[in-house]
């Protein structure tokens, strides 16, 4: 069986992306930067690399990897020799036990079939009472859309009886809150939840792109790596772990290895 080929939804530097999509990706970097100050930190499924100059910057030591060699190209290519940068597997990866204070995975953990095993292997790396980061989309959206080759998405609840099993302490948060009900953002969600239910959202980031112009209107370029001076940080705000959130569009999560 192939691989996904993960470049097909991953942006890249260079490409147009609305803006709130590039301000998700500042915060989440930023908030994860707050807490990895000082400490040796691992990104893992870190796509192309735009948030790992700022984390190395921070960081007493920084590695970063991905799955997928043509995604990890346009980490290289760019970078160079400036990040410590692997090709692996997160369920199996090739660092030793309790090599990080901090773990990140962005984005990213509704695509592995086997999350067990990826909290298995997050736990084992962790030293004792090291934090583990995640972010990932709202599913309990009314037009959330699922990404190709995605596998589970977990709501607050899923994910903390999951974490908990696994030897985690976890703290939820939430970020970038839904526009408010003026009559074009209800109208454009609807017709958002529509094209969703009669799968019309296209797979590939370049007929994505269409469709944005049409939700978002004027789009922006994605940067290759970010610079936090650009950034204007809103603080997630905690939210409970045994309910779902139905006024944000990102869950943030941070896991503390028990």
């Amino acid at each position: 069986m192939s691989k996904p080929n993960f470049i097909t939804v991953t942006e890249c530097g260079g490409e147009m992306v609305s803006q709130a999509q590039l301000d998700r990706f500042y915060q989440r970097y930023f908030w994860a930067g707050r807490i990895c100050c000082g400490e040796d930190v691992l990104e893992m499924a870190c796509g192309t690399g735009p948030g790992l100059g700022y984390l190395q910057s921070v960081s007493r030591h920084f590695s970063a990897g991905d799955i997928s060699p043509t995604v990890l190209e346009h980490a290289r290519s760019y970078y160079g020799q400036r990040i410590d940068i692997h090709e692996f597997d997160a369920c199996h990866t090739p660092f030793k036990a309790h090599s990080f204070d901090v773990i990140i995975l962005f984005e990213a953990i509704y695509y592995f079939p086997d999350i067990d095993s990826l909290l298995r292997e997050v736990h084992r790396l962790l030293r004792p009472q090291g934090q583990f980061l995640i972010a990932t989309a709202n599913k309990d959206l009314f037009d959330f859309n699922p990404s190709p080759f995605s596998h589970y998405y977990l709501n607050p609840p899923e994910l903390c009886d999951m974490l908990k099993k696994h030897g985690f302490k976890p703290n939820f948060y939430a970020g970038s809150p839904i526009p408010e009900k003026r009559v074009r953002e209800i109208l454009m969600r609807w017709i958002k939840k529509t094209a969703v239910n009669l799968h019309l959202i296209p797979d590939s980031m370049n007929a994505k792109r269409a469709l944005k112009r049409l939700f978002f209107g004027k789009l922006v370029r994605m940067p290759e790596e970010l610079m936090m001076d650009n950034a204007v940080y809103k603080e997630p705000i905690p939210i409970p772990s045994n309910i779902p959130d139905l006024c944000h569009q990102v869950i943030y999560c941070n896991a503390i290895k028990e």
